[in-house]
């Protein structure tokens, strides 16, 4: 079992898990990020990083900035064609930057 796998449980299940088979006490009351590392810490499994791969980060940042700049022009200016556009581009350019954040561990 591994990191993802203790994320994916319900609460619940976390604390059956955590009172039977590894006799933690004290886990009713937590919440399930807690119970999730407290799991994890007692299995030996590590928690895993959250790494962005690419070197184009910072380039897609600075063209999200530039298109918020079009975005709030195009508000003032009441053009809702050039608004559409400039929002459309920047949910693109967010989702590629949540993609590029893989996790490794």
């Amino acid at each position: 079992m591994d990191w993802h796998e203790l994320e994916k449980l319900k609460v619940t299940e976390l604390r059956e898990m955590a009172k039977e088979k590894m006799e933690l006490k004290g886990v009713s009351g937590m919440a399930k990020a807690k119970l999730v590392e407290t799991l994890a810490q007692a299995m030996g499994i590590e928690k895993p990083h959250m790494v962005a791969e690419g070197a184009g980060k910072s380039e897609i940042k600075k063209q999200i900035h530039a298109l918020k700049i079009k975005r709030d022009e195009a508000l003032v200016g009441k053009d809702k064609q050039s608004l559409k556009v400039a929002r459309r581009k920047i949910h693109r350019l967010r989702r590629q930057l949540r993609r590029m954040a893989k996790v490794h561990g």
